[in-house]
């Protein structure tokens, strides 16, 4: 990667990494809940390819109650230039789980932050949020092309 490059992803990205210098991964205070994630270089961005990530143990508070929500975020994307280092985004997401906030509200800012750092070609976030009251609540929030949309209806259950 050039100098250039390099510092154009340092401009776009919260974290500042590229495939060189995450920072995340290991064990210590690096294991905490962040704001943040890492991105790091797109390995084929001539290629529209899926990406699929499921993470089942995602929880945030009830902005009522402050009790806690369960949910499942499924996170599905096209990538551009750039894709997401996994353990940083599950610290990331691990970042919520004292946070009061509604269902829809972090869904939305989810995507909103994942699109900032990653300019994906098409980006999907979907909350299946845990029972609650008798209602289950699941939240979809969509990001680029559509016509990119997953054509796999069932890769999640084959993802299992």
């Amino acid at each position: 990667m050039s100098r250039q490059q390099s510092e154009e992803i340092d401009r776009t990205t919260p974290s500042g990494a590229d495939s060189g210098e995450l920072t995340m991964l290991g064990a210590g205070p690096r294991n905490q809940p962040s704001e943040r994630f890492e991105v790091f270089p797109n390995p084929h961005p001539q290629r529209a390819y899926h990406i699929l990530i499921e993470s089942p143990e995602f929880t945030s508070l009830c902005p009522v109650t402050g009790q806690p929500d369960f949910a499942t975020i499924v996170l599905e994307y096209v990538p551009g230039p750039r894709c997401v280092e996994l353990k940083s985004y599950k610290l990331y997401l691990w970042h919520f789980r004292n946070e009061p906030t509604f269902h829809e509200d972090v869904v939305n800012r989810i995507l909103t932050e994942l699109v900032g750092s990653l300019e994906p070609r098409w980006m999907r976030v979907t909350g299946e949020f845990n029972v609650r009251g008798g209602i289950y609540t699941s939240v979809i929030a969509e990001h680029g092309d559509a016509a990119l949309a997953s054509p796999y209806p069932d890769l999640r259950q084959r993802a299992r």
